[in-house]
């Protein structure tokens, strides 16, 4: 029987999960093993950077966590050793760093996660991660918009060349 102070640390990294999930846009759940010291601090590096909190913790403590917030759903996949990473800000963020990591480890996979309120799986994760950053996605639409209006000044501007200063002067 554990003592009570032991039990009482648990519930508070229950509570603090709890929140922090509660406050998320996304989060993504991995299998943290085999991966090298200096790959690992590489990785937590790039979840600080990005604003995501990751976290190894048991996986009775995730479970708890997932079950208070209603991602039950997600206990299924909680087994060996577990990890994750929550976001607040960038939805994108924790599935695109989890993935660059188990693409460059073999026993470092994704297990699934959560976005929108929701239990997604591994290939859901996966697929958002492909997804391009909001700054590329802002790029391509402004050049989409911006191809046309270009294209029409240039035509715009042959007609004046072609017709000599005449076109402007009427």
């Amino acid at each position: 029987m554990p003592s009570i102070s032991v039990l009482e640390q648990k519930k508070a990294i229950v509570a603090d999960l709890v929140e922090k999930m509660k406050k998320a846009q996304s989060g993504v759940l991995v299998q943290y093993q085999g991966i090298t010291v200096e790959n690992d601090t590489k990785m937590r590096a790039a979840f600080r950077k990005a604003g995501v909190d990751y976290m190894v913790l048991k996986n009775t403590l995730i479970g708890r966590a997932c079950d208070e917030v209603g991602y039950g759903a997600m206990k299924d996949k909680l087994n060996g050793m577990s990890a994750i990473a929550i976001s607040y800000d960038d939805p994108i963020a924790p599935a695109k760093i989890a993935k660059e990591y188990a693409d460059k480890v073999d026993t470092f996979e994704i297990k699934g996660g959560f976005i929108d309120n929701g239990v997604v799986d591994a290939d859901a994760v996966k697929a958002l991660a492909d997804i391009p950053s909001k700054e590329i996605l802002l790029a391509r639409f402004l050049g989409s918009i911006q191809g046309p209006i270009s294209g029409f000044a240039r035509a715009i501007q042959a007609v004046i060349d072609q017709k000599g200063g005449e076109a402007a002067a009427e």
